[in-house]
């Protein structure tokens, strides 16, 4: 297979020159994209470990037949625990998507399965502001909630991105390049 160049996640076009304004702006758009999952996954998975987050959680998952379960198998803290682990891991992964397309892969699958999860929660949650008349005045449910969306969105393309770079016979622990055959 041909030495080639990968294509990032997001697909800028490569052929562009590092100094070229389009590629510096699509540069800079990726890593704060990166860093808009990341930070809110560490941080929000660190707090799992915490009463406080434990006690937030009652609500979503009490409140959402698909998640209920999670309570009499694992109970309150160990599911709080086990979100909070599998958030941590996932924000590495996507830590080391960039250099990884493996990584990338496994980052944006299981951010894909988080988000898609957590936006879910609004078709069983209370998300719009009944005191201001309800759609499309959010609450704080709401507000807190539709921002995964958009992290819904950029796990896919990284997923995508990582799962290109793998289909063209990129070394998945080799920042993408090519594998030579």
């Amino acid at each position: 297979m041909p030495n080639n160049p990968t294509r990032p996640a997001f697909g800028v076009d490569v052929f562009l020159s590092r100094t070229d304004p389009r590629n510096r702006a699509a540069s800079a758009g990726r890593a704060v994209a990166l860093a808009g999952v990341v930070l809110p996954l560490f941080l929000i998975g660190i707090l799992k470990f915490t009463q406080v987050e434990i006690d937030a959680l009652k609500p979503l998952i009490g409140g959402t037949p698909w998640l209920a379960w999670l309570y009499p198998v694992f109970g309150e803290a160990g599911a709080s625990y086990l979100l909070g682990v599998v958030e941590i891991i996932t924000a590495a992964l996507f830590v080391a998507s960039p250099w990884s397309a493996l990584a990338g892969v496994a980052a944006g699958a299981l951010g894909s399965l988080t988000f898609a999860v957590t936006t879910s929660t609004m078709f069983a949650l209370p998300i719009w502001e009944g005191s201001l008349g309800g759609f499309p005045w959010l609450n704080a449910t709401g507000q807190f909630l539709i921002k995964d969306v958009a992290l819904l969105g950029i796990s896919l393309l990284v997923f995508g991105g990582g799962a290109a770079s793998l289909s063209r016979g990129h070394n998945p622990g080799s920042g993408g390049h090519a594998v030579r055959g």
